[in-house]
């Protein structure tokens, strides 16, 4: 029998450990869930003879190395800060190590010594990253074999609610981690366009914003993400000209969101003593100026960050809760926290409600031999079940649960830290996830 180890069981994680536990009665494999809410876990895995859940704190040594050490593949759905953690367990103990984070920057350095180990320690396998990298490198090979020349390489993430879902003013729900969600973008970004590179910081993230349409679902903004550069290397287009990765969110997000980000927010790093005790308005108040005029708060706050103080981004902010003398809730330590339980009380997705999960490429090829220039749309569109699997559980899930199945089948010859850009690897994930109905639309225009 060989064993997986599931490293939590948050809101991504429900699909694949379904899929786990059914490909488990097919091969004889048992499958561990380890999560700090053991509870979570137990639902999960809900009583299948080839499953255990357990209570599971990471930072325990002892009990996360008995666990590692008795199993052949570690699927690792924790926070990113565990990554390198892990895999130097996984190293150790010799287990191959499948994650859908991105790569830790320290990873690579441990490459060398998977090679010795014969181990895979596979990162970025998950939606965005992971089925954007796969779609996007097949894609890219695809063309490149048919004589194109790739000048332009523009993709597009998303999970968000699906366009009839209005329950809230941002119109957006937390179907994924929302820590996620309220650090997102706090490195900046850098991308190419026309052959210049632009480089934004945290603050000037939320405002390079533009229009994007998307086939079947409308008008959607999209905001640069992370660095895009790196992977004219790792998609082996050196001579694109513009390369941009984006994330999408309906109109309006942006605006909004660039004023917490200018309130202070998304800080996780700065404790503030006493949070507990402080209302909601309270900790607005730490970020402004100290107060002379007597002037209420929302007032004070829409001169601070420039915005109309009757106008549709204050509504939004009032909405979110922030203005509010009721005590802060729980036992938060930063502003980022406080802000991230917000936002799990505030936009919940509804009770059958669908989530949707969107994927876009845009790339602009040149054929020398035909004098012909094309662009090349393809498109993943998924939603999620109404009182089911969200599209964001399924997509995160299944490519992680995919390449684990491979590997305990002996049909992922591959060792080393890798990511998902490798032809023995995204060629069968690919494929399989197509027989499960995730498949790209492709539309061809010559331009």
């Amino acid at each position: 029998m060989k064993n997986v180890l599931i490293l939590g069981a948050g809101q991504s994680t429900p699909y694949l450990i379904d899929y786990m536990l059914r490909e488990a009665e097919k091969h004889d494999w048992f499958i561990t869930v380890c999560d700090m809410n053991y509870e979570t876990a137990a639902l999960h895995v809900n009583g299948h003879s080839n499953g255990l859940a357990i209570e599971f704190d990471v930072n325990d040594e002892r009990m996360r190395k008995a666990q590692i050490s008795k199993s052949d593949v570690v699927i690792n759905m924790l926070a990113p800060t565990f990554q390198y953690l892990i895999a130097l367990d996984c190293l150790n103990f010799g287990k191959h190590m499948i994650t859908a984070s991105y790569e830790n920057i320290n990873i690579q350095d441990l490459h060398k010594d998977a090679l010795r180990k014969d181990i895979l320690i596979l990162n970025e396998m998950g939606l965005d990253p992971g089925i954007d990298h796969m779609s996007a490198i097949s894609l890219i090979h695809k063309i490149k074999e048919e004589g194109g020349q790739i000048k332009t390489f523009i993709s597009y993430g998303s999970g968000l609610p699906a366009p009839e879902v209005e329950s809230n003013p941002l119109k957006y729900c937390i179907t994924w981690n929302p820590r996620n969600v309220v650090m997102s973008g706090e490195s900046g970004a850098q991308y190419m366009e026309n052959r210049k590179v632009k480089i934004l910081s945290h603050h000037a993230l939320f405002q390079r914003t533009w229009s994007v349409d998307v086939d079947g679902i409308g008008t959607l903004e999209a905001y640069p993400n992370r660095d895009s550069i790196i992977y004219r290397e790792l998609f082996k287009i050196p001579n694109v000209e513009t390369m941009i990765r984006g994330t999408l969110r309906y109109p309006g997000w942006c605006e909004t969101w660039l004023q917490l980000v200018k309130l202070g927010y998304p800080n996780e790093n700065m404790r503030i003593p006493n949070l507990s005790e402080f209302s909601y308005s309270d900790l607005v108040e730490t970020f402004l100026p100290v107060n002379d005029s007597g002037s209420k708060i929302q007032q004070r706050v829409a001169n601070f960050l420039g915005i109309n103080p009757t106008g549709e981004i204050m509504k939004k902010l009032n909405w979110l809760g922030i203005f509010s003398q009721d005590k802060i809730k729980g036992n938060p330590k930063t502003a980022a926290e406080v802000l991230k339980d917000l936002l799990i009380e505030k936009m919940p997705l509804p009770a059958g409600a669908r989530d949707m999960v969107a994927l876009v490429h845009e790339i602009e090829a040149v054929y020398p031999d035909k004098n012909k220039k094309y662009r090349i749309t393809s498109t993943l569109i998924e939603f999620g079940e109404p009182n089911g699997f969200t599209a964001i559980a399924k997509t995160v899930g299944l490519p992680a649960a995919i390449a684990a199945k491979l590997l305990l089948t002996d049909r992922l010859p591959i060792t080393g830290c890798q990511i998902p850009t490798h032809p023995v690897i995204y060629k069968p994930v690919l494929e399989e996830l197509e027989n499960l109905g995730l498949k790209f639309v492709e539309k061809v225009e010559e331009i």
